[in-house]
């Protein structure tokens, strides 16, 4: 079943969602050579703390930390740890928080200094390819008309678009229904409802779509090696355009 959220609702998953672009932020300007992936986790736990919302990801399903840092290759999921970034690396910061009973939920992917000319057009596409998820997700609109434009402006680039996995429904609970692929025939699937609150995340990667878990039974890495960027917004859907509520 996929909820259906009253304005009332929609506006308390707005402050848990805004803090977690706030905290976005913060990581983004802290970002740099010889930074550790584990000072980045510790900033974003403390933000969190400080603003009296809790971890979401922390302990779920027994992650071990509060923020998803995933370098390069690696997909998603990656652990914080005594890693240092380096100059020419892309990092996709991954943030859930649960604030007056709901979570929010979003991703970027920074450059590290000057990046190549490649991972900065993967950075730029995956971007786009949000928006131009959010653009479909609209009141009358079929849930694969987001997944459909996804891909397809990925794939008109030469990427690929992952396939295990998946955006998805959030509210009081960190994924709830449906589940929301980034690839997918167009005008199939559920018919959005004003009210519906999803969390929309491209995950593109410069290679083939193929992925891989590491033994740490967490972080996801291209099959080929390649590069592989993330992007997500919450957004809530509407009468009109869709709502994003993970903006600053």
């Amino acid at each position: 079943m996929i909820n259906i959220r009253t304005k009332e609702e929609i506006e308390i998953m707005r402050r848990s969602n805004r803090l977690v672009a706030q905290v976005l932020g913060k990581l983004k300007e802290a970002i740099g050579p010889g930074v550790t992936t584990k000072e980045l986790d510790q900033l974003a736990e403390r933000l969190i703390k400080e603003s009296r919302a809790t971890p979401a990801f922390k302990g779920y399903r027994g992650y071990p930390a509060t923020l998803c840092v995933s370098v390069n290759e690696e997909v998603v999921h990656g652990i914080p740890g005594s890693r240092k970034l380096r100059e020419g690396d892309i990092v996709s910061l991954d943030l859930g928080v649960y604030l007056n009973g709901y979570y929010g939920d979003a991703a970027i992917t920074v450059p590290v200094g000057k990046v190549s000319q490649k991972a900065t057009e993967l950075l730029k596409i995956t971007e786009q390819a949000l928006y131009k998820g959010i653009e479909q997700a609209r009141a009358g609109n079929r849930l694969f008309d987001i997944s459909h434009a996804i891909q397809s402006w990925v794939e008109s680039f030469g990427f690929s678009v992952v396939r295990d996995f998946v955006g998805h429904g959030i509210g009081r609970n960190l994924h709830e229904e449906p589940q929301i692929p980034n690839f997918g025939p167009p005008h199939q699937g559920p018919r959005l409802e004003p009210g519906m609150v999803l969390a929309i995340e491209p995950m593109i990667n410069a290679g083939g779509w193929e992925v891989k878990v590491l033994k740490d039974g967490w972080t996801v890495v291209t099959a080929d090696g390649s590069l592989s960027a993330h992007f997500e917004h919450t957004i809530a859907i509407t009468d009109g355009r869709a709502d994003i509520l993970s903006l600053p």
